[in-house]
């Protein structure tokens, strides 16, 4: 059985950032396309276990308090994605974390991103976005610096939200995972 997760090996106040299917939260609003939440939230009793346990174990290790992670950097992290399934189904925890929110079971941060920051966030942290620019006849391309910007925008939006009030990750959540290998 595992044992809650050491403080000194996790920073608990890291976020989870996630693009997913666009939806309307309501008639006239505008798009949402991507979430933050609390990395706690994927402790959730809803959320399929152990996968977001396991999940949360990898988002918390080693990070600094207040770092927004994208889902794409925990895929580079994970060799590409190929040690996806050593960890878990990342496709079914994003998708029990957006049910959530709609219930408003937990807090999140919903961004409507347009699509070359949504894009830069859902590569990893090294790769290019090629985009055609019409109006030049040339293809520009975003990197590293333009996905570090989205981040910080990013950042900026969520520092707000949490000086207000932290991100609620929900009630009755499981204990983290500890790595005993």
């Amino acid at each position: 059985m595992p044992l809650p997760a050491s403080s000194a090996d996790h920073t608990p106040d890291v976020y989870l950032l996630f693009a997913h299917e666009p939806y309307y939260p309501g008639p006239g609003a505008q798009e949402i396309n991507t979430t933050v939440v609390a990395a706690a939230s994927l402790l959730h009793p809803q959320v399929r276990q152990p996968d977001g346990a396991c999940i949360h174990d990898l988002l918390t290790r080693g990070r600094r308090s207040g770092e927004i992670i994208p889902l794409a950097t925990l895929t580079h992290e994970l060799s590409g994605g190929a040690d996806w399934p050593k960890v878990g189904g990342w496709e079914g925890v994003t998708g029990d974390l957006v049910q959530l929110v709609h219930a408003g079971r937990c807090d999140a941060l919903s961004l409507g991103l347009p699509e070359i920051a949504r894009a830069l966030l859902c590569t990893g942290p090294n790769s290019h976005v090629r985009a055609y620019d019409a109006a030049g006849d040339d293809f520009l391309v975003h990197g590293a610096t333009e996905r570090e910007t989205v981040l910080a925008e990013v950042g900026m939006y969520l520092a707000e939200l949490v000086a207000e009030q932290a991100l609620w990750p929900g009630d009755g959540l499981l204990l983290p995972l500890v790595d005993h290998g």
